[in-house]
């Protein structure tokens, strides 16, 4: 008697393309009108099935993979809160760097959600489509998680609530708000490019890295939690933008320059978008366990052009002209974007300070080329200033960059002049348009007619859209209290409730 023979078992891989694609083909309905985004970037995509998907989840596994992260993060979180670990912190200061993080990069996250989500709807290719699907629900889930994880902060400090509200309307969180606009108002294959490949990808350890390590260094432990859960997606994120570079390569030589205009693009705007965290980095730190210079010689340097390298078999090429700058810059950048906020404090919902000499020696330390020459005579300048009671806030309005909108506040290091600030000058339809770098000038000349629809902070104040004309008036319609959000450290209800829990 014969016995039925059993089927071959499929492999992991046939399997997962079995339980996750469809394969259907438009029929009543053409394809360009279900998917009118795909040749709209001009890239030329011959075979989708040759989309490898580096997530390789289905939802099944996915839920229960982030439920049980979800359990150790928020089982710690209520540890946190319950033995008022805010007291171990190394120094209220370091609540900036969190307000920050909340203000600046939370509602960033949501953002992405909304972009991947709206990628994932225009791809034609299953296996793109279901990473999107997936990436748009780990950023969901970062967006939330940041927020439960910095909520206890907001029952003892100041600038925390609001933190929705003001991203839609202070000035310098205009920035990576800018960053999440362009981003999404481009094709998929450039957002992708963006966000998947040049910012998860290439910068994301300039980002996460020094915040996580940060909170280590400085006894908040509840922040470091929320990065142990959020590594194992991010790594995934890593993979996708890799594959998403390299399937648009492989697809067709055309495809080449394309590719290289967006990459050089996203790499200049996240670099500059990143000049927030080299000021965390470096001051808002009371440790800190790497400088800004140091972690653009790593992660720029070294594994940026490394990753160059790798995709040169494509015909990519390395921009060798804006890497240089960015290397020109790292002596410089903190040090200055710290001084524009010093500046402009009065106006932002955290607070800032002058270092004190222990921080000024590992600054002269981590910076023996620049910052002594530069930075350590203005800085004392201000404290003398703060000593005589004449503690200096701008009362003016800043001139800012058309593309990446952060004040004009950088000096012309690649010029050989750094005491001399830059300013950039386009024009277009008979208007001047000013930006802060070559970079930027560079993005706004390829796409003027984007780039003149920036809602720009100081430009919308001298119109009388912002609540008044006065920084009082501003500050009421950021929902920020005057001289309580804002303002020095040194007097502040932060500092008074630091003392109160330390018993000082």
């Amino acid at each position: 008697m014969s016995a039925n023979q059993r089927k071959k078992r499929l492999n992991k891989k046939d399997a997962y393309k079995y339980m996750t694609r469809l394969g259907w083909d438009t029929t009543y309905q053409k394809e360009e009108d279900v998917f009118p985004y795909t040749n709209m970037e001009g890239l030329k995509i011959h075979d989708w099935e040759a989309w490898e998907d580096p997530f390789r989840m289905t939802m099944d596994s996915y839920w229960k993979l982030q439920a049980e992260k979800d359990k150790k993060l928020y089982s710690i979180i209520d540890a946190f809160a319950q033995n008022n670990a805010q007291k171990n912190i190394s120094d209220a200061r370091y609540v900036n760097a969190l307000k920050l993080f909340l203000t600046g990069v939370t509602p960033l996250e949501y953002k992405v959600v909304q972009g991947f989500s709206h990628a994932a709807r225009a791809f034609k290719g299953e296996g793109a489509a279901i990473a999107c699907q997936m990436q748009a629900i780990d950023e969901l889930r970062h967006f939330q998680t940041q927020v439960h994880t910095m909520s206890h902060y907001n029952k003892y400090f100041n600038g925390f609530s609001e933190h929705t509200t003001m991203h839609d309307r202070v000035w310098y969180l205009s920035v990576p708000k800018s960053f999440g606009d362009d981003a999404s108002t481009a094709g998929p294959f450039e957002y992708l490019t963006a966000i998947s490949f040049s910012f998860e990808f290439v910068l994301t350890s300039l980002l996460f890295v020094p915040f996580m390590s940060g909170a280590a260094y400085n006894g908040d432990m509840a922040t470091v939690t929320f990065g142990f859960s959020a590594q194992s997606d991010e790594s995934r994120h890593m993979t996708l933008g890799l594959s998403a570079i390299k399937f648009m390569l492989e697809q067709d030589a055309d495809n080449v320059p394309i590719v290289q205009k967006w990459m050089d693009k996203w790499l200049w705007r996240g670099y500059r978008m990143l000049g927030l965290v080299a000021m965390m980095m470096d001051y808002m730190l009371p440790n800190s366990p790497t400088s800004w210079g140091e972690a653009v010689e790593l992660y720029i340097e070294q594994n940026c052009m490394a990753l160059y390298k790798d995709l040169e078999k494509y015909g990519i090429k390395a921009p060798t002209d804006l890497i240089n700058t960015i290397v020109a810059e790292k002596g410089h950048l903190s040090h200055q974007v710290w001084n524009i906020f010093y500046n402009h404090t009065n106006a932002a919902p955290f607070h800032t300070w002058m270092p004190e000499e222990d921080k000024m020696n590992w600054l002269s330390e981590k910076y023996p080329d620049t910052f002594d020459k530069y930075y350590r005579p203005m800085f004392e300048r201000y404290m003398e200033l703060e000593k005589k009671g004449e503690r200096f806030y701008s009362e003016v309005l800043p001139l800012v960059c058309q593309t990446c909108q952060i004040p004009l506040g950088f000096t012309d290091i690649e010029g050989g002049n750094p005491e001399e600030y830059t300013l950039y000058t386009s024009e277009y339809n008979g208007e001047k348009f000013h930006t802060c770098s070559k970079g930027c000038k560079h993005i706004f000349e390829d796409q003027p007619e984007k780039y003149i629809q920036a809602w720009l902070p100081p430009n919308q104040i001298f119109q009388g859209n912002c609540g008044g004309a006065t920084i009082p008036e501003v500050l009421k319609w950021y929902h920020l209290e005057n001289g309580v959000d804002n303002l020095d450290y040194v007097g502040s209800e932060d500092e008074a409730m630091w003392n109160k829990l330390k018993n000082k």
